[in-house]
């Protein structure tokens, strides 16, 4: 092994030297030719000297003969170097270039390490012409003497062509072979050291698996260690233990893998008192060390050695498979012993790893579920099988060693040298080798049964035939055997779990080509455990139904503070978390110290962090005591429940009630108890109670702690409000992670708008609402999710969106149900990186969200949204929307709808019209004229969208109701007509009609009677020309009539009648023209002429067939027969309050009494009367001033000698001159409705 001591001192001169300058040296360029070398040329101008960037020498750069992925161009720096770069062109004015690339690099020209990034191999993207220049800024330098450009794809039209240059420096350091017996000391000025700052670098190289690299140690047992374990590298230090034990300092921590594979790797430790940076290649693990120490206490001397390491150089060459490589090696044919060894070194569980046919049959040697398996088939012996295994777990990535030898009438099988547990058996013949061995796979797995193993992915090395190592090198050149797909010289493993990308503690488990991880047991979830499984805290269980009981939160989200249980009590307005302790109610204070104090230590069902985690809420304490003080988050307080910092008094002391007036508290005068809640936050929670006195003869202590109770989460409700499509919320850079979520909640009414965005140097996120849609941008790599709702989410309704990406796939969901996931590609494992700002709504010129975001979190952290809102013009804090301040605006059922400055309210669904849904829609009904909407059936046909927002679209036409209201306004001088009927596929069916006398009567009949159920409203004639409201509603059996202003009157259908309106049909209005059976009395009676006058309101349930017939905008089932007139009827909002019932001529106890507008009934004081006589004489006084008006005016028009003709312009096309009037003059709406009103002076 070469081990090399980057913390000598002729090492931190040459970085101190190297550090003065950029490391941007062009290292190809002034190499000579023959420096560089090549798989293959084309021909005799594009040798490989010519691949220097913009040569136009020879013809113009380099291409191979054959146009395949087995070309490699070889540059050979000279010596070692530190490449930080590349840059590549096409062949000069050619079709030749090459699109996509790798590059491998070694010291010896043996032994190929591909570069890595991201834990991958990486693939390169190179030219798309064969003139412009490429450059690829490498992750992190690599040092090597010699690389390798590998082509993968290049121009389909041309050949494979490249021009490079490299970048770097030069790279020089002190290097030491070890032996495996060999020492060095490295020996301080001083013979003792006490530190508290320490930085050892070093580098090293190996092939053996377990080893000491560094150890130093001090009197007192300080020590420091560095050792590879299974290629694993160990970081063990120890800055002091106590005397007796209780102190344990000894820390040790664990990174890398593969470390065997004599590449070097670079190792920087960085201490600073306890808490210490362990770095290997590039990768930074964070820790303190155990104990209470700061100083690392050593001797003079620091050891660096190694055990067991071996600098012999490895005859045998790694070969690396991939799942459709082979390697076809020649052996002794005829021969009567069989011997293959070799060492491999995978992470798939199963693989073949050599295949052979006998002249009697054949032998497979595989991996399966982890054993080495022998399989040999004689078919001499009618297909005999003969199986054996050993060894287990093989596919941990480490080199395993297998030995098969199969000779006379037994075969052999050892595993990793171990020969006590080699596996022997017979075979009933002696064995005749073919001459010809498969390793890894090959062509004869697809064609034949006769394997059942799928292809070996891995490495091998040390491959022997008939004892005999494989000259590899003769292989690559084509002297024996042959391959496919093989890459010689090289093991490309990787391990996809170091670093760990399962996070909070998942296990990670990979194959060759992907890693998983395992979240059980951790309280998170997702494909690398960073999504919390928990909500953050009682109030959001609350908000999603739950009820009180104990629940799991996890306050920070994927943070690195884990969940934790607790109770929610949830029977209040506010939601209570609460938080138990370990001591018992009346807990007996008896042990103390030499000074009479008595120590109590107070622990949760929680840790430290996760108790502070919730202190941020608002939080309190029930106890009481005996005299004492608190001890709350290490610091002391002289107080007691009830009372408060610095007030030295008991809450009976503040409140005069002590049983002692002599003391402030009960427990100084030993009477009763001193209780109270501990409300000041920062100082919660107690750890620790100290109680005094306890000394004292005769005395008696008992001490309660209560349960830390927390109420609300002010985090959860932490809102803004945009008001404007140009704005935004600024908040500097969230830092990249390899894992990165994003939550938050919004409510919105407008259709689109820009929620979050942020662009940062290699990376670009963006969500937006058109639907919803996500897209993230990482190192290039383009992902866009959208998902899908299906109710529309500018509802204004609050909705959650959920975001990750981490280095396995991205997500979004929606509202915790609509899961939108897209795999990243192999290669895209970076952060993402946001170095520039993050803003809420638009900062490119898009629009802006318009509506409320709450509870916004990132990583696991709360932005603090009212804040920055509070700073930001066009954002407020809170959810305080217009339709919250202003919903009483929209009346009669009219639903708010928010604007970004201002509201609107939708009155589809109401009969009523106008900016606040109060303008009534009504028509004017003409002898003959109805109206009749119809119930779609449903036949599961679609409904189009645009009926399902318009007045006449509510209910289906199959729907059995057992609850319906209806109600209407209407005004008329004619009875008897029918107001209202609704009909039904049955023979059920409500009208609502005006009788003779102009009385109302309601009819229901909905099956079970033998005549419908009426309700007469006897008292009153209804067709007096006055504007009536009418309200029915009824429930199962009851029905409730509210007629206008009027007290409400309650009716009970008889227990004979069905209470189900089945299949609801048709609702007509003013007139019935329908087939089938309908209610005799009904045509008799009320059906002819018609009505005639005013309907207006009309709304049964959510449907509103009126205003579907009158706005021509709307798709509706509705037709008109006859003359329909938009008017409003002269009805208005009521404003007169309702009438007592001792007032109430329809009231059941007062059916004898008169109308209390008559003069009898008035007052006898006199001043009713006198208000009456002088209203009487105003009256008279402004009638004569009419009239003389009304006489002026007609007589200066009789004399104008003007003529004027009210003829109609379309009489002839019309049914009679009213219909023509109605037909040409638009403004004969609003003589309709003057004229139908009754003036009272």
């Amino acid at each position: 092994m070469w081990l090399q001591l980057a913390w000598s001192l002729v090492l931190a001169s040459s970085a101190a030297s190297s550090a003065s300058r950029r490391c941007e040296d062009s290292l190809a360029t002034p190499l000579p030719y023959s420096s560089f070398s090549s798989s293959s040329v084309y021909g005799r101008g594009y040798g490989a000297g010519y691949a220097k960037l913009n040569r136009k020498q020879g013809a113009g750069g380099w291409s191979p003969l054959d146009t395949d992925r087995y070309q490699w161009l070889q540059v050979d720096l000279g010596s070692r170097k530190q490449v930080v770069a590349i840059a590549t062109q096409g062949r000069y004015s050619s079709s030749d270039w090459t699109s996509k690339y790798r590059l491998l690099y070694s010291d010896a020209q043996r032994n190929w390490r591909p570069y890595l990034q991201d834990g991958n191999i990486w693939t390169f993207e190179g030219n798309r012409n064969s003139e412009d220049v490429v450059r690829q800024e490498l992750q992190h330098a690599i040092l090597t003497r010699y690389i390798r450009f590998i082509p993968l794809e290049w121009n389909k039209d041309g050949r494979i062509g490249v021009r490079l240059e490299l970048y770097g420096c030069s790279y020089w350091a002190d290097v030491i072979s070890f032996d495996g017996t060999g020492i060095i000391s490295y020996r301080f000025r001083s013979k003792k050291m006490k530190i508290v700052k320490d930085v050892i670098t070093l580098k090293f190289r190996t092939t053996v698996r377990d080893g000491v690299l560094l150890h130093g140690e001090g009197q007192q047992g300080d020590y420091i260690s560095l050792e590879l374990s299974r290629a694993r590298l160990l970081l063990s230090i120890n800055l002091g233990s106590s005397e007796y034990g209780s102190i344990q300092g000894h820390t040790t921590v664990a990174s890398g893998s593969l470390l065997d594979d004599d590449h070097w790797h670079s190792v920087v430790i960085e201490r600073y008192r306890r808490n210490i940076n362990f770095t290997l290649d590039h990768h930074t693990k964070h820790f303190r060390t155990n104990g209470e120490f700061d100083h690392l206490d050593l001797d003079y001397e620091v050891k660096s050695r190694n055990l067991t390491f071996s600098c012999v150089e490895s005859s045998s060459s790694p070969v690396f498979f991939n799942s459709t490589s082979f390697l076809q090696l020649p052996g002794q044919s005829n021969g009567d012993t069989l011997s293959v060894s070799l060492s491999f070194r995978t992470w798939n569980p199963s693989g073949l790893l050599m295949f052979t046919e006998l002249a009697d049959g054949w032998v497979e040697l595989g991996l399966v579920e982890g054993k080495v398996t022998v399989y040999m088939n004689v078919t001499q012996k009618k297909n005999t099988r003969i199986e054996i295994s050993s060894g287990s777990s093989l596919n941990d990535g480490q080199w395993h060693s297998v030995h098969l030898n199969a000779l006379e009438n037994h075969a052999m099988l050892t595993v990793d040298g171990d020969e006590a547990s080699t596996v022997r058996t017979a075979i009933p013949i002696q064995v005749q080798t073919g001459g010809v061995y498969f390793f890894g796979g090959g062509s004869f797995l697809a064609a034949s049964s006769r394997s059942l193993q799928r292809s070996f992915q891995g490495c091998m090395q040390m491959i022997h035939i008939d004892d005999h190592l494989v000259d590899l090198r003769a292989v690559e050149q084509g002297l024996i055997g042959t391959f496919e797909n093989v890459t010689l010289d090289m093991c490309a493993i990787i391990d996809r779990c170091v670093p760990n990308h399962c996070e909070h503690g998942g296990e990670c488990s990979q194959t060759w080509d992907t890693f998983s991880c395992n979240c059980s047991g951790t309280g998170y979830t997702g494909a690398t455990c960073h999504s919390p499984l928990y909500q953050q805290s009682c109030e959001e269980y609350e908000l999603q139904g739950q009820s009180s009981g104990a629940y799991w939160i996890d306050p920070d989200g994927s943070g690195p503070i884990a969940p934790f249980r607790v109770h929610c009590d949830m029977t209040e307005e506010t939601v209570w978390t609460t938080l138990r302790n370990n001591l018992s109610p009346q807990t007996p204070v008896s042990s103390h110290d030499q000074y009479g104090k008595a120590v109590l230590q107070i622990t949760y069902n929680a840790t430290d962090e996760q108790v502070s985690k919730q202190t941020s809420q608002s939080c309190s304490f029930v106890s009481s005591r005996y005299s004492s003080r608190l001890i709350t988050a290490n610091e002391k307080h002289f107080y007691w429940g009830g009372s408060g910092p610095g007030i030295q008094k008991c809450a009976c002391g503040i409140e005069n009630n002590c049983t002692d007036p002599g003391h402030f508290c009960n427990c100084d005068a030993e009477l009763k108890e001193d209780a109270g809640l501990l409300l000041y936050k920062d100082h919660l929670p107690v750890s620790q109670v100290v109680v005094g006195d306890t000394s004292k003869s005769g005395s008696e202590a008992k001490l309660t702690v209560g349960p830390l109770k927390c109420r609300g989460d002010r985090s959860y409700w932490n809102a803004a409000s945009f008001t404007s499509p140009a704005s935004s919320v600024h908040f500097q850079s969230f830092p990249g992670e390899t894992s990165t979520d994003i939550s938050f909640y919004f409510k919105t009414s407008s259709p689109h708008g820009v929620f979050l965005e942020s662009v940062g140097g290699s990376s670009r996120l963006h969500i937006q609402i058109r639907v919803v849609l996500l897209t993230l941008e990482v190192g290039g790599e383009l992902v866009q999710l959208s998902v899908h709702s299906p109710r529309p989410l500018n509802d204004d309704e609050w909705h959650r969106v959920q975001v990750e990406k981490n280095i396995k796939e991205a997500v979004l969901v929606l509202d915790g149900r609509h899961r939108e996931v897209r795999a990243a590609r192999t290669q895209a494992h970076a952060k993402l990186e946001l170095y520039t700002d993050l803003f809420l709504g638009a900062s490119s010129g898009q629009r802006s969200f318009l509506g409320c975001m709450r509870a916004l979190r990132i990583n696991g952290v709360i932005f603090d949204l009212e804040r920055r809102a509070a700073e930001t013009p066009g954002v407020s804090p809170g959810c305080q929307g217009h339709c919250s301040r202003y919903e009483m605006h929209c009346r009669n059922g009219g639903k708010c709808v928010e604007q970004y400055n201002g509201y609107s309210c939708d009155c589809s669904l109401t009969a009523y019209d106008g900016p606040f849904c109060t303008d009534d829609v009504g028509g004017y009904f003409e002898t003959g004229t109805l109206v009749r909407y119809d119930f779609l059936p449903d036949m599961g046909a679609p409904v189009p969208d645009e009926m399902k927002g318009s007045p006449g679209w509510g209910l289906s036409g199959e729907a059995n109701l057992t609850r319906e209201e209806l109600v209407f306004s209407f005004s008329t001088h004619s009875a008897p007509s029918i107001l209202v009927y609704i009909s039904s596929r049955t023979q059920d069916s409500l009208a609502v009609v005006l009788r003779q006398n102009g009385t109302l009567q309601i009819r229901y009949s909905l099956g079970g009677l033998m005549e419908p159920f009426t309700i007469d409203i006897d008292r009153r004639n209804m067709a007096n020309g006055q504007p009536h409201s009418v309200n029915i509603t009824r429930s199962f059996r009851e029905i409730r009539l509210q007629l206008d202003h009027y007290p409400l009157s309650t009716y009970t259908l008889p227990e004979t009648s069905d209470v189900h309106f089945n299949l609801v049909k048709s609702i007509f209005l003013g007139k019935v023209f329908e087939t089938g059976q309908i209610d005799p009395v009904l045509i008799e009676r009320y059906n002819t002429p018609g009505f005639v006058g005013c309907l207006s309101r009309v709304q049964f349930n959510s449907v509103a067939p009126l205003k579907a017939a009158l706005r021509s905008g709307m798709t509706a089932p509705v037709s008109t027969h006859g003359i329909l007139v938009p008017s409003n009827c002269g009805a208005s909002p009521l404003t007169i309050p309702p009438m007592s019932s001792a007032h109430d001529p329809w009231h059941s106890e007062t059916a004898g009494s008169v109308f209390p507008f008559k003069e009898e009934k008035k007052r006898a004081d006199g001043v009713n009367r006198n208000s009456a006589i002088i209203g009487g004489i105003i009256s008279v006084v402004i009638f004569s001033v009419l009239c003389i008006l009304v006489f002026v005016v007609r007589h200066t028009f009789r004399h104008k000698g003007s003529y004027h003709t009210n003829e109609a312009k379309g009489a002839e096309s019309a049914d009679c001159a009213d219909a023509a009037i109605i037909v040409n003059d638009p403004a004969f709406t609003e003589t309709i409705d003057e004229s139908k009103r009754e003036w009272f002076i």
